[in-house]
């Protein structure tokens, strides 16, 4: 029982100190987005790897959402002869819940953990460390660019997935399923309003933001990762334990902006 309660003591502490670092963390980075000199090159640059370069999985998924939100729609509707109100489901579970989440675990995936495993690297090469003797702040060199990368992609990728998971709910349930056209798009107009469509990015901006924390501060703090320290090992957990926490953290927060939103 004593090994039982020190390792769950041990748990805890490491988990308050990761919790404690990765506010620091914040802190620093937002004072640095904040502070000039602004430099607009590393950002471009950022939004082009994290937004640009997940476009294509982005559509691939909003397709295929969108396809499966069609035919489940279609048949779940038609039971009680709502066929009508097949446009309004599809854009409604996509702009409001679908689109923001989904995006945000695509990019998680393909981003996020590209930027764990880019810092853990320089890191663990101790190229952090020499920015920081070239008195080079690193929260403003690697970090600040990507927030603001994150904050800009989100809501641009997010709003690439609600188009075209639309369009492919218009093919399943109006090209194949034989539902009416003009009913498609007409419920879609009457229903969809400005509040779906801002929660929707209030979402993608909150996404952004907690990918871009929660895996650069993993790659940023690797080295005191438990299971961690300056290898490729201790990366490579580190970019599997950002993922899963940036993931989970996604869900948790969806269900808490959905309740103060709504």
């Amino acid at each position: 029982m004593p090994g039982f309660f020190e390792k769950l003591g041990g748990n805890a502490l490491y988990y308050v100190n990761q919790t404690g670092r990765m506010g620091v963390f914040l802190f620093y980075s937002v004072i640095n987005i904040l502070k000039p000199p602004y430099k607009i090159s590393p950002a471009v640059k950022q939004i082009y790897v994290i937004g640009t370069l997940s476009i294509f999985v982005i559509i691939f998924t909003g397709a295929f959402t969108g396809m499966v939100l069609g035919l489940q729609g279609y048949h779940t509707l038609r039971k009680f002869g709502a066929e009508g109100l097949l446009g309004s489901v599809v854009a409604l579970s996509l702009i409001r819940e679908l689109g923001p989440v989904l995006a945000a675990l695509m990019v998680t995936g393909r981003a996020g953990s590209a930027i764990c495993a880019e810092i853990g690297i320089m890191r663990i090469s101790e190229q952090i460390d020499a920015l920081e003797c070239m008195a080079i702040d690193p929260h403003k060199y690697i970090v600040a660019p990507k927030f603001i990368a994150g904050i800009i992609s989100m809501p641009l990728l997010t709003s690439i997935f609600d188009v075209v998971g639309i369009l492919g709910g218009y093919v399943v349930g109006v090209k194949l399923m034989g539902g009416d056209e003009g009913a498609y798009f007409s419920s879609m107009y009457k229903d969809v309003e400005f509040q779906d469509v801002y929660m929707g990015f209030i979402k993608a901006v909150c996404f952004g933001f907690l990918i871009i924390l929660i895996t650069a501060s993993k790659g940023f703090y690797v080295h005191l990762e438990k299971g961690g320290g300056f290898g490729a090992e201790g990366v490579s957990y580190a970019t599997t334990s950002a993922v899963v926490m940036a993931s989970v953290t996604i869900l948790l927060f969806d269900y808490f902006l959905t309740s103060v939103l709504l």
